[in-house]
């Protein structure tokens, strides 16, 4: 394995940039009237550093950051 950003999902799988994640849990957002729910789509994800380390965007609410426990590789 090369050196560099390693990110791991909620059950430890790898990602990368491009993949497609699916949202485990009901995420709060602020200034957003309602949360993101759980079983929502990601496609496309950017890895990034960080405690938020990934970048998408979501039908609905535009861009956003996520944390990788709170998803898994879909």
């Amino acid at each position: 394995m090369e050196g560099g950003l390693v990110v791991l999902d909620s059950n430890g799988t790898r990602l990368q940039t491009g993949d497609s994640v699916i949202v485990i849990k009901n995420l709060p957002v602020k200034g957003a009237p309602k949360p993101v729910k759980s079983g929502t789509k990601v496609k496309n994800i950017r890895l990034t550093e960080g405690e938020h380390n990934i970048n998408c965007k979501i039908d609905g609410f535009g861009s956003m950051q996520l944390k990788s426990e709170f998803v898994k590789k879909g």
